[in-house]
């Protein structure tokens, strides 16, 4: 079975898809000085964006990994989550807190999904 890669540089790859399978590498913010709910709403942009060009949607993703810098951010990030996710399609997912590559980052998402 093949394995396309797209956008990749030296470290990673945007999206991989093998077989009927899509990962999405984890996504960021472009602008880190925005809130907790405005970097929720670019990372979900961009995750949406990902997987139409992988020839995926967002009712087709099947895990979600979620981090975020601070915990007590967590229901402002499933208020944007919660009305992003297709009603009945929710992905398995998980959140936890953490230490993100910048300070500035507040939360970061990693996604698997469905062709």
């Amino acid at each position: 079975m093949s394995i396309t890669r797209q956008h990749t540089n030296q470290r990673m790859s945007q999206i991989v898809i093998h077989g009927d399978s899509v990962y999405l590498a984890g996504q960021v913010a472009d602008d880190p000085t925005a809130d907790i709910r405005e970097q929720t709403r670019q990372v979900l942009h961009k995750v949406e964006t990902l997987l139409a060009e992988a020839g995926s949607d967002k009712s087709k993703i099947l895990s979600a990994q979620i981090w975020i810098a601070n915990i007590g951010h967590f229901a402002q990030m499933n208020e944007i989550w919660d009305a992003w996710v297709p009603a009945g399609d929710a992905p398995a997912r998980a959140c936890i807190e953490a230490r993100l590559a910048s300070p500035d980052l507040l939360v970061e998402v990693g996604i698997i999904a469905a062709k």
